[in-house]
């Protein structure tokens, strides 16, 4: 897409946005970045080396609405005022990975779903680096895709992509989609309707051809009924905990995980570097994603045993007096915790809360009822926690910070305990994100 001349305003100068001001600005646009909030030190340096007009602090309708093009940060929901402008005014706006996939000559896996995405994203990215690929890492991870287009020159790049993203993107394509599952989650984004939130979603699949791979889990009814429905083009390659693939397919029973792509590849369950259910699944998906790629066996198998995951996603902390503490501030939704609940083998008492996105608690209640001693809520409202689970649990106490929920954890577990802090909601109403949420919860964990 040729640039030169015209006029591109860039909403929102994160990581995402300055990145794609970089590309733009050497594809011969013409660069406005608008951000409604304050913009980072660092950000306004690196716009101001590149000479990149900018604003803070407020859109400028007139320069905003003088674009042939807008590429806003998928934090922006759609409903406000700018958007519905820019709408109205049928100027297109798209995401970064849109943007930045007009300009791109590398092959991309792309990886979606409402839990373990950055997991599976992270471990694919280790077993390509570790066969000698030519790889890159981006979308909501690592560095900004739109930039490493502009400076880099990557065989292939693994793509971690939310629904927000997926929204922007229209003509982009996977050479290799995976959608790890659906539940709800962001419904407040999509009008409360979760077929609105499918739909986001079945995006990784569009423009898709019979040369490309679509990686699904077919233990999820939700993928499976619009699999049936949608009839996708690419070629299909199913992972399951429940049903054997004969064919093009991966599954694991309790002792071992099978890959057939390429041949069939075996694993035991046991020296796999991820535990749990969830973390099997991801597993799974990134396992047909190296095969199809014929990543020889060997480093596959490596790369399982000695992948390290993400911080604070249940990453272990420290024992203290016996007492075990885990960070899972990255669960920011019901389903999350549900897998980290899940993942539970001692008596566990559960920190939670935060901002909800329109929980339902109610899926919980089993697991809570088998694994939780007591709870533990960090929000500045958590009445909503202390109705479900009133008469689930005997004891229930409120902190106010992250300090007083590892004090309160520390007194009401006993040795060959766990305190998990799984909060199901996001953070922005006591911390800035999850990352300051689960360093703060780290610290306070350090300073018993």
């Amino acid at each position: 897409m040729n640039g030169e001349g015209k006029n591109i305003v860039i909403l929102g100068a994160g990581e995402s946005g300055v990145g794609t001001a970089v590309l733009a600005l050497k594809k011969g646009w013409n660069v406005f970045v608008s951000d409604f909030g304050q913009i980072k030190e660092e950000f306004q340096d690196e716009l101001n080396e590149l000479g990149i007009e900018w604003e803070a602090g407020q859109h400028t309708f007139e320069k905003v609405l003088a674009a042939d093009l807008v590429v806003k940060s998928p934090g922006i929901p759609d409903k406000v005022a700018i958007i519905q402008e820019l709408k109205y005014k049928s100027i297109p706006i798209i995401s970064e990975i849109e943007f930045a996939g007009y300009y791109n000559t590398a092959k991309t896996i792309c990886i979606t779903g409402s839990n373990g995405k950055t997991t599976t994203t992270m471990l694919t990215f280790h077993i390509l680096k570790k066969a000698g690929f030519n790889v890159g890492l981006a979308g909501n991870i690592g560095k900004s895709f739109a930039k490493q287009v502009a400076n880099e020159n990557f065989d292939w790049y693994v793509l971690e992509l939310s629904s927000f993203q997926l929204d922007g993107m229209i003509d982009f394509k996977a050479d290799i989609a995976m959608l790890l599952n659906i539940s709800p989650d962001h419904l407040d984004r999509y009008n409360y309707e979760m077929q609105n939130y499918v739909d986001s979603k079945f995006r990784i699949l569009q423009n898709q051809t019979s040369a490309d791979w679509f990686i699904y889990n077919a233990d999820d009814e939700t993928i499976v009924n619009e699999i049936s429905k949608r009839k996708p083009e690419a070629q299909l390659a199913p992972f399951s905990l429940k049903q054997e693939f004969q064919e093009q397919g991966a599954f694991a029973d309790d002792k071992q995980i099978t890959i057939n792509i390429n041949e069939t590849f075996t694993m035991s369950i046991h020296d796999l570097a991820l535990k749990g259910k969830h973390n099997t699944q991801n597993t799974l998906a990134s396992g047909l994603g190296a095969r199809i790629l014929d990543i020889r066996k060997d480093v596959v198998r490596e790369s399982f045993s000695d992948f390290v995951n993400v911080e604070h996603r249940l990453e272990f902390v420290a024992k203290v007096h016996g007492i075990e503490f885990i960070n899972d501030s990255k669960a920011t939704n019901v389903n999350s915790t549900w897998f980290a609940l899940e993942s539970m083998e001692n008596p566990t008492v559960w920190i939670v809360g935060g901002v909800d996105k329109g929980n339902d608690y109610s899926e919980l209640t089993e697991l809570v009822r088998e694994k939780v001693k007591a709870i533990i809520c960090l929000g500045t409202d958590n009445q909503k926690i202390i109705d479900a689970f009133s008469g689930v649990v005997e004891t229930i106490v409120e902190a106010g910070s992250a300090m007083d929920a590892v004090g309160y954890g520390y007194r009401l577990a006993k040795k060959d305990e766990t305190v998990l802090l799984s909060p199901a909601c996001a953070s922005f109403d006591l911390f800035e994100n999850y990352e300051d949420r689960g360093n703060q919860f780290k610290a306070a964990v350090r300073s018993l």
